[in-house]
Formats: structure tokens, C-alpha cells, sequence
């Protein structure tokens, strides 16, 4: 036979049910929403932003509270017009360095000879070509991302002493290797 439930045991129950959040919130009551929190020594007003109920698919979002996305173009290093020639393919690399079969410690200082050997003798556009990787297994239970060189290689690209002689570097169009290359646009000599 059940026991029967006491008052204090009721009433630790509706403070912890009060604070659950409903697993179908169609078939709950809505509660009140609070817009304002009034302090008691002073004046001034906070307004709290109101949440609408998450579904599945849908966006988060306060109501009309969040900033605004930005729709300005990113910033490149070069001019607008050989940027767009370059990405669309049209500029020929004037050298190329080929980074396949190399270990990370091979084609780190290979690369910065290349490219500082390049700016020496004021080249513009370099190919720095990684490859795309090798396809991993799908049996490994942690995801892989194929391509150590392609992952490491625009890292190195950021890193001094190159990123001073670097004006751009974007992944190549595919008649020069798409996603297994990169463009690298050097400084001007001066």
C-alpha cells in the first residue's frame, strides 16, 4: 500500500515542477512572459529579451534582438579586379611547388625556401599544390580530416617569415588543382 504524500513533500515537489521545462510544449499552459525587472533602491529599468520555443529545423532567435549579419565583402590584400580574375582561374602561376608524398617535416622547409626564394625573384603568383589527402576509413569511431599537408599548409601561410612576403593566398580554381592547391599572391618588391 502507498503512503501518503506529506505537505512539505508537496511543496518541495511544486517548486521543482515549476522550474521543468515541458518535453511538448503544445500541450502546456504558457507562462507569462516578463519584459521587465524593476529594482527596489532604484529607478531604473532592465529589459530582459523574450524567447519564442525552439522546433526542430528552425533557427534560434530572440525576438528581433540580434544584430544584424554584416553583408560587406571580406577583406583581401590585393586589388578587387585581379582578385576576381584569380579566382576565377584566369591568372597563370608564374611558378609551382608540388608537396605530394612529403612528410610535415620535409615540406615545411621546402615551402618557405620556394616562396622566399619566389619573392627574391619578384614573382607575383605561386601554386603551392597539397593534394587533396588520402580518403580515411570509416570504421575509425573518431572522424579524421583527410589531408594533413592541405590542413597545414595555410597555417604555415599566416605564420612569419612568409605572411610578410604574402599578400594573398585562396584555394585554386580547379583547372589548377581546386581543393588540393593553393594560389599564393606575393608582395610587390620594392
Amino acid at each position: 500500500m502507498a503512503r501518503k504524500v506529506k505537505p512539505d513533500e508537496q511543496a518541495l515537489w511544486k517548486k521543482v515542477a515549476d522550474t521543468a521545462i515541458p518535453i511538448h510544449p503544445a500541450m502546456a499552459e504558457p507562462k507569462p512572459k516578463i519584459s521587465k525587472t524593476v529594482f527596489k533602491n532604484s529607478k531604473a529599468t532592465v529589459p530582459h529579451p523574450t524567447f519564442s520555443l525552439f522546433k526542430i529545423g528552425s533557427k534560434p532567435h530572440l525576438n528581433g534582438n540580434l544584430p544584424r549579419r554584416q553583408t560587406t565583402r571580406p577583406k583581401i590584400g590585393m586589388d578587387f579586379k585581379s582578385f576576381g580574375r584569380l579566382t576565377r582561374g584566369k591568372l597563370r602561376p608564374e611558378a609551382r611547388i608540388d608537396l605530394h608524398g612529403m612528410t610535415l617535416s620535409e615540406a615545411h622547409p621546402a615551402l618557405q625556401g620556394f616562396i622566399l626564394g619566389s619573392a627574391q625573384l619578384q614573382r607575383r603568383l605561386i601554386l603551392v599544390i597539397t593534394g587533396k589527402g588520402k580518403p580515411k576509413s570509416d570504421f575509425n569511431p573518431m572522424p579524421e580530416v583527410q589531408g594533413v599537408l592541405r590542413r597545414n599548409v595555410p597555417i604555415w601561410l599566416a605564420q612569419a617569415p612568409l605572411s610578410s612576403v604574402i599578400l594573398e593566398a585562396i584555394p585554386a580554381h580547379k583547372r589548377h588543382g581546386g581543393e588540393g592547391a593553393i594560389y599564393v599572391y606575393l608582395r610587390k618588391h620594392r
